[in-house]
């Protein structure tokens, strides 16, 4: 059992927060909603990253306009390489395509599964017809590399690019985990289409226990890699990472993404104004009493890199 769903005073001891709590305490009193456009809109979030010289993968195109979607095959045939593209309002990985590789001119999924150029098109297409985005308005398409993750993922993730999500709670790193995907999540590191989520040690990037669909697992369930032996490398540059996305977003609450290229390091690939509450089953307890400790802790006169270093040290033990 991971919580005690039946005692919600056994939930509270373990500072597990729900929803209202999420939604009330956290969001509302933390995240302007004049600020939700740079979040939710990814072309926006990248814009401003390169502004704040934040890391990213590259913006190879944006797709805006159905003359572009006839465009699209020929277009990425010069790229010559893997791609992704994705909507730039999506939520919840929703409508994201990634093409591993190219052949003889064909596009092929990190399955091996070939994808043909109607396919790609009608993706475009509904891309821009909203069909993936928050209440289904018109969107663009943002087309970017295909990040190479780093060697230290390899048996740990099932043909796709895993991620890091981190919550910071005004600025300070609070949670941490990783989303490995799978072959039933079709190598997407989403939670609820089946990847896996490892809860990270805040301060050392080292796994703490993991779960696929709610459910804990202590094996990958495809590669059946022992999940405890994953340690994230670059991990005091992830924390920083994630707490310079304060300053760029100026959110209090926020869920930050980041991936582990071979070549690169740390980039960022999604921020989140409304992040869930997943995290805390991945490791087995609430966050709410290290966002309490923050708060104790928490002064504007902090940089992002004395905020990473009080996450690491002061959140670690607290559970």
């Amino acid at each position: 059992m991971i919580f005690n769903i039946a005692n919600p005073f056994s939930l509270k001891a373990r500072g597990v927060v729900g929803m209202n709590k999420r939604n009330i305490d956290y969001i509302a009193r933390n995240n302007p909603r004049r600020l939700y456009p740079i979040v939710d809109d990814k072309l926006k979030t990248k814009l401003q990253a390169e502004e704040f010289q934040i890391p990213s993968p590259k913006l190879l195109g944006v797709i805006e306009c159905q003359k572009h979607v006839r465009q699209l095959p020929d277009f990425l045939r010069e790229i010559g390489a893997g791609f992704v593209i994705k909507p730039a309002r999506g939520s919840g990985g929703k409508g994201i395509l990634i093409i591993s590789h190219q052949e003889d001119g064909k596009f092929f999924k990190t399955s091996g599964k070939e994808v043909s150029d109607d396919e790609i098109q009608k993706h475009g297409s509904n891309i821009l017809s909203g069909l993936y985005s928050l209440g289904g308005t018109p969107d663009v398409g943002v087309l970017e590399e295909l990040v190479e993750f780093s060697d230290i993922f390899d048996g740990f993730t099932y043909e796709g690019v895993p991620d890091v999500r981190i919550i910071c709670y005004k600025g300070y790193p609070a949670f941490a985990m990783t989303r490995l995907s799978t072959e039933v999540s079709d190598g997407k590191a989403n939670l609820h289409q089946g990847a896996v989520g490892v809860g990270l040690d805040i301060a050392t990037g080292k796994a703490l226990r993991a779960v696929q669909f709610d459910k804990a697992v202590t094996h990958h369930p495809d590669t059946g890699t022992d999940l405890s032996e994953l340690q994230v490398s670059n991990w005091p540059e992830i924390i920083e990472l994630a707490s310079r996305c304060y300053e760029m977003s100026q959110l209090g609450y926020l869920g930050v993404d980041v991936i582990l290229d071979k070549h690169r390091g740390p980039m960022i690939i999604e921020l989140n104004a409304r992040p869930g509450l997943a995290i805390q089953i991945a490791h087995g307890f609430g966050m709410g009493k290290r966002i309490d400790r923050i708060e104790e802790l928490y002064t504007p006169r902090h940089d992002y890199k004395e905020r990473a270093e009080i996450a690491m040290k002061e959140l670690a033990g607290i559970e």
